[in-house]
């Protein structure tokens, strides 16, 4: 018998239950009583009936029994409400039947739960295939599953190609169509998804008959079980999802994720018991399936390389992601005792088609190289865990669910950099290591890749090792260092703390409450007075650190002014430091927060300039703020305390932009932090083709050519660059000696701008020493539990050729890593899950 007749039929004896209190109440009116009654023995009836076709003779003879003998009952009080006579040993007898009906129907060994599963990509069904498993071998339940359809969209958001991938799933797997399966009829106990976007994702849709609130209409128990896993972080696509709002409970990975999730959602509804795609990844990995005839070929005798391009990697920038994609392939083709299994994401090519049409083509020319030339396998088969299963180590993008299997798998994880597309040269290590300076900062110590604190004994930028920060060798935790006295405070990017140095020693950690489970907490910090001020990112505060006393406050009340979206970016505006007071400009329009540095208070005050292109990099010069716009060349200059304010925009008509990621012309970003002298302003290149020498008086400005070689073009894939140069601070009591940071060759000057002479800084380390610290295979971050990450000390032939600078590759270390992100890591979530949700049927 199914569950929902069962619920029916606890319904229809609940409803006998209220007709005999209600018979009750019209004693005195005998043709009502009677007529109720005759309404509760055609429910008795029908329960019979029900139970002699849905169980078993054993089990409906007990029923039977039962029923016949209510059915007595009811034809006896029917007749003393006749007669007038007394009802209460009649009633109570019936109830007492009526609840011995109800228990022995709720406990009925013969009720049957339907479940059903409905995947609608067939490489995803290992995110459900451990809960089916529990689920099939479950005696109490039936199982389905249901394929459902779905359909590309075009860039105008409309469907484009059907897919119906029910005949790409296992053959152990008995697939029913969709087009058989009615859900309006068949009432499933339990449905379980693993598409949580409905209508909402930009590159397919399922089927809108399938969206959530569809499924919800048939089901006591909607389930969403992520199609993913993690290796630690969380994507910002997954907070707010429509599913969540629909189905009864979110499977999570681990308790920590939690609080990514919208704190709208009630917390029962997400049950974290781990990820079915683990149990998989185990279950498959210890019995490795045959490989198909034609890849054993090329797999004979050599180690195989897993390479992984995603979706994520690929819009991240396309251009160098295909450059790097050549790379990898050449680099492969030059080493022949490996072999490269080449398995793209499932819509990368329908991505491609949608959303970066313009590179289809070049992508299209790579693959057939790849193929045409034999590089290696090219791997497009429904099921990733078997090619795991049949790979000896992984390399491709972080930002994978791929890198998760294979950490849970304990295969090594070699994650790409896909800025890189050559081999390094001798001081390609200068580009990874010296990530620049601020004019906040103290600059005899400095935070290099790896979460690594370096110091300057003699204040000459000449570094030597100090200490790690942190247990994780990468993940840019911190940013730079502030002075204070006999203090220095390490603020925070990535992590939720500050680390204080006393005399040069580490002496504590201030702890910040923890919000954020990804990286990208704070974009910088201050320093005001005895305060430092951390400038949130994804961190939901402002923190203000008192440097005397240790109290913390955070300001959460006016992050809508400096944090916006600009071309779909998230972005937040320029700030800096003006008599007592941090001021924080909006990036998409004229406001600014100006916070009261001793007291806390928070103003949101306007400019009252015309222009309204919102404000990239901020700066004081002693009487009035410089506003530096995020697009177009109008410059606001404004006097908090008068109101006075004043735009130039009288630039060379040669002034030009380049998007620094993608490398076509634009006029966003143009100017960096600028540096003050005399009546001059003297702007720095952020995108835009050349420096300016602004008269703050007249209004004219010309291209100001610095003494120093700047270089027109990043020097590498080594040097990761998010702009071209900036001013740092003065040198000098006359303000007139200024450090400026070469970005793009990371070279250090400083520069006399009254008489243009220039020194170049030597930025200086030893090379051994930093090998000594490179991380090689270690536990990585919060987001990347363990892995060794591609630089100029460890390359990708490195790689291939077990050259590794560092720490070898040790499995268990990796394994006892990814153990910390997973619960029930041991193959059993899919069972725990099962019987979960069963447990929780009857609740509303």
């Amino acid at each position: 018998m199914r569950r929902f007749l069962q619920k029916q039929l606890l319904e229809l004896i609940s409803s006998i239950f209220e007709g005999i209190s209600y018979v009750l109440t019209k004693k005195n009116k005998p043709v009502s009583a009677i007529s109720i009654l005759q309404d509760c023995y055609d429910a008795i009836c029908s329960i019979d009936t029900t139970l002699e076709i849905e169980l078993s003779q054993n089990r409906f003879l007990i029923y039977k029994e039962i029923c016949d003998s209510l059915k007595e009952m009811l034809e006896s009080f029917a007749v003393s409400i006749e007669k007038h006579e007394s009802l209460s040993n009649i009633s109570k007898n019936i109830r007492k039947q009526l609840t011995i009906l109800r228990n022995e129907l709720k406990k009925e060994e013969e009720v049957r739960i339907e479940i059903v599963f409905m995947p609608y990509k067939a490489s995803m069904w290992d995110s459900l295939e451990s809960i089916w498993r529990a689920a099939k071998e479950d005696p109490r339940c039936d199982c389905y599953v249901v394929p459902i359809p779905y359909y590309d969209k075009g860039p105008d958001q409309s469907f484009s190609k059907y897919h119906y991938e029910g005949g790409d799933f296992p053959a152990d797997v008995p697939v029913t169509n969709y087009k058989s399966y009615d859900l309006s009829v068949r009432k499933p106990d339990i449905v379980y998804i693993h598409n949580p976007y409905d209508g909402e994702n930009f590159v397919t849709s399922v089927d809108p008959n399938y969206y959530s609130y569809e499924l919800k209409k048939h089901t006591d128990k909607l389930v969403y079980v992520p199609y993913y896993s993690t290796s630690g972080g969380m994507s910002e696509g997954q907070r707010f999802c429509s599913a969540y709002y629909h189905v009864d409970y979110i499977i999570l990975q681990a308790e920590k994720y939690r609080g990514f999730f919208d704190s709208a959602l009630l917390k029962e509804k997400l049950i974290p018991l781990g990820s079915p795609k683990f149990d998989r990844i185990i279950r498959v990995c210890n019995n490795p399936p045959e490989p198909p005839a034609d890849w054993k070929a090329k797999m004979d005798g050599k180690k195989v390389y897993f390479y992984n391009t995603s979706i994520s990697g690929m819009l991240g920038n396309t251009e160098m992601f295909l450059k790097k994609m050549k790379y990898v392939f050449e680099t492969f083709a030059a080493h022949e005792n490996v072999c490269l299994l080449w398995r793209p994401h499932p819509l990368l090519e329908s991505t491609l088609d949608s959303m970066r049409p313009q590179y289809k083509p070049i992508y299209d020319k790579l693959k057939r190289f790849f193929i045409d030339n034999n590089i290696g396998i090219y791997d497009e088969t429904p099921d990733v865990t078997k090619s795991i299963a049949l790979s000896d180590a992984y390399i491709g993008d972080s930002g994978t669910s791929i890198i998760s299997l294979f950490g849970i798998a304990g295969k090594p994880i070699f994650v790409l950099n896909n800025n890189i597309s050559t081999k390094p040269s001798d001081d390609d290590w200068r580009g990874e290591i010296i990530r620049g300076f601020n004019m906040y900062s103290d600059d005899r110590w400095l935070v290099t890749r790896g979460n690594k604190l370096y110091y300057s004994p003699n204040n000459n930028y000449k570094y030597q090792y100090w200490c790690d920060l942190s247990e994780y060798a990468y993940g840019d935790y911190y940013s730079y260092v502030l002075s204070f006295g006999n203090n220095a405070y390490i603020c925070p990017k990535n992590s939720q703390d500050i680390i204080v140095l006393n005399e040069n020693k580490i002496t504590k950690r201030i702890s910040l409450k923890k919000y954020v489970e990804r990286p990208g907490s704070f974009a910088g910090a201050v320093k005001c007075g005895k305060f430092i001020f951390l400038i949130p990112f994804f961190y939901p505060a402002i923190v203000r650190y008192n440097t005397e006393n240790g109290e913390i406050r955070y300001l959460s009340t006016n992050l809508d002014v400096f944090i916006g979206i600009r071309n779909g970016e998230r972005v937040i505006g320029g700030y800096c430091v003006h008599k007592g007071y941090l001021f924080i400009a909006s990036p998409v329009d004229n406001r600014v927060l100006a916070i009261e540095a001793k007291s806390g208070r928070e103003q949101v005050l306007t400019t009252g300039a015309n222009n309204t292109c919102g404000c990239l990099s901020l700066s004081a010069d002693g009487r009035n703020l410089w506003f530096l716009p995020f697009s177009g060349t109008v410059i606001t200059c404004w006097n908090p305390e008068s109101g006075e304010v004043r735009e130039y925009s009288d630039f060379p008509e040669s002034l030009k932009c380049r998007y620094n990621n993608f490398g076509f012309e634009c006029m966003e970003r143009p100017f960096n932090r600028p540096a003050f002298y005399g009546d001059y302003v003297y702007l720095a290149p952020y995108w835009s083709n050349m420096y300016i020498r602004l008269n703050r008086v007249t209004g004219e400005s010309i291209e100001w050519r610095p003494p120093f070689d700047i270089p027109e073009d990043i020097k590498n894939g080594y040097y990761s660059s998010w702009c071209k140069s900036w001013f740092i601070k003065p040198t000098d009591e006359e303000k007139k000696c200024y450090n400026v940071f070469s970005v793009y060759d990371r070279k250090l000057y400083n520069i006399n701008l009254e008489n243009n002479i220039f020194e170049e800084i030597n930025i200086e380390f030893d090379v051994e020493e930093l090998k000594v610290n490179e991380p090689g295979f270690k536990k990585n971050s919060e987001w990347l539990q363990y892995c060794c990450e591609e630089s100029a000390f460890n390359s990708l032939s490195d790689f291939l050729e077990e050259n590794i600078t560092g720490n070898l590759f040790n499995r268990k270390n990796q394994i006892r890593a990814y153990g910390e992100i997973a619960a029930n890591n041991d193959g059993t979530c899919g069972e725990k899950v099962h019987e979960f949700i069963k447990e929780h049927l009857d609740e509303n």
